[in-house]
């Protein structure tokens, strides 16, 4: 960027990268950049709340973290030496610390002013209209704080008002992670390789980099979950080691018709019922496409709108018993695999008017290949899949679609199974999978249990 005032031009180069790229080009009301350590998601929110005081004069900004006195060794430090050193010694911009009157703040020679605060200082800034507000280490503080934040965008300098946010990771249960769930905030996925200190532009690792991720790469149990992998787990033991969001989740295109289709099915009532649509392209990579995840509703009623999802316009015929009309929008499903539970599976079938086959259900096999998939990316699910919100679900602070169990998806203590709580999409994951890498001979008692 180029800042010209009278004779005066300072230079100063930032190269953005990932998350931090799509941070400086989103405009959402809230947004949160979360990641795993080192991978220069402060130095983004810096530099992207910088260019907005730059490009817009006269707008006020709020930097603020839970402990004031944390972003002196942090936030301050990164902004002063990284961010405006050029501006700083010009004089282009200047500091002024706190008063009784007035609370800590940089003034830009345009009229612009980044505020600096703590809540637990709070002081004036919650009485103030702000544009913008860069909270650091978000998952610091109070559902309830970030909510008042909000209500501080109220200054109407710049064509939108933004809060903006980092984080590592935390338990997948945690508020702010349920916001991103719910759609209230857009979570960007920053990765070591969106660090230019770390990864040079052809993808290697810097001399830093090396030195960095070394360290990372000690890290054991949920530290280095959070920190080295980005995960959002809640406890030690995660099985699916390789799962990255920011690989695996991924945007959605359309996918092409000559694609084979699978689908796989959890049962539940008190539990979420979990229905996901895999599509399997050419090299027998999986991509989950659609998904239902919903609990308190019968398999009938799951049944119904599955089939208006793929056959809009049917209508049940209760005398025969059968759907009517419409026409497929995408192609029938290969082969349907279910949980074992013999009276959902033909209920299921009743009101699909498909027949469907009782899932591989071996555990530990089931567990590797999918890990295995995850390693090798050929594990993916498109963005936007989930039909509709559980709402009590999400209330309860607990995963709304597949992707958002995985990080809470843990060994129970003695390492043979899971524990059995919120895994009902991991569950037909693991069957879509078993299917389509365990080879085995169907045992007798499968070809029977065909329906």
């Amino acid at each position: 960027m180029t800042i010209t005032e009278s004779v005066l031009e300072l230079r100063h180069t930032y190269t953005a990268r990932g998350a931090a790229r799509e941070l400086m080009r989103c405009r959402q009301g809230e947004v949160l950049l979360s990641g795993p350590a080192g991978t220069g998601k402060s130095r983004a929110c810096l530099e992207k709340m910088n260019l907005a005081a730059l490009k817009y004069p006269g707008m006020r900004a709020l930097m603020v973290r839970q402990v004031r006195d944390t972003l002196a060794s942090t936030g301050l430090k990164t902004l002063e030496e990284f961010v405006i050193k050029e501006q700083l010694a010009a004089g282009a911009v200047v500091y002024f610390g706190h008063s009784g009157k007035e609370p800590a703040r940089y003034r830009y020679s345009n009229g612009s002013e980044i505020w600096v605060a703590g809540l637990d200082k709070p002081g004036k800034i919650m009485s103030t209209e702000f544009d913008m507000i860069y909270v650091q280490e978000a998952t610091e503080i109070h559902a309830t704080a970030w909510q008042k934040l909000t209500t501080r965008l109220r200054r109407f300098t710049m064509p939108y008002r933004q809060i903006i946010s980092d984080c590592n990771p935390d338990a997948p249960t945690h508020w702010l992670r349920q916001r991103c769930v719910a759609g209230t905030t857009v979570m960007l996925e920053s990765r070591h390789r969106d660090n230019p200190l770390l990864y040079r532009d052809d993808g290697t690792r810097t001399a830093a980099g090396e030195d960095y991720l070394s360290r990372l790469d000690a890290l054991t149990g949920v530290d280095r979950s959070r920190l080295r992998d980005g995960l959002w787990v809640a406890a030690e033991g995660v099985i699916w080691g390789s799962f990255d969001p920011a690989r695996h989740v991924i945007d959605r295109f359309e996918i092409p018709l000559d694609w084979p289709r699978l689908w796989s099915v959890d049962f539940g009532l008190v539990h979420p019922f979990v229905w996901n649509a895999w599509a399997v392209n050419g090299d027998g990579a999986l991509f989950r496409y659609r998904e239902i995840h919903m609990s308190g509703r019968l398999v009938e009623d799951h049944a119904r709108q599955i089939i208006g999802l793929v056959r809009p316009g049917a209508e049940w015929d209760d005398k025969a018993r059968t759907w009517v009309g419409g026409r497929w929008t995408e192609p029938r499903p290969q082969k349907i695999l279910c949980d074992h539970d013999a009276e959902d599976r033909l209920t299921l079938k009743r009101y699909l008017g498909l027949g469907n086959h009782p899932a591989d259900k071996r555990v530990k096999p089931g567990l590797e290949a999918v890990e295995s998939r995850f390693a090798k990316d050929r594990l993916f699910f498109l963005k936007d899949s989930l039909v509709e919100v559980d709402k009590d679900m999400l209330d309860a602070r607990r995963p709304t679609k597949t992707e958002d169990e995985i990080g809470g998806y843990v060994w129970d203590e003695n390492k043979e199974a899971p524990v059995k709580e919120d895994d009902d999409g991991c569950d037909t994951v693991r069957y879509v999978v078993a299917h389509c890498d365990l080879k085995r001979r169907i045992s007798r008692s499968d070809r029977g249990a065909w329906v």
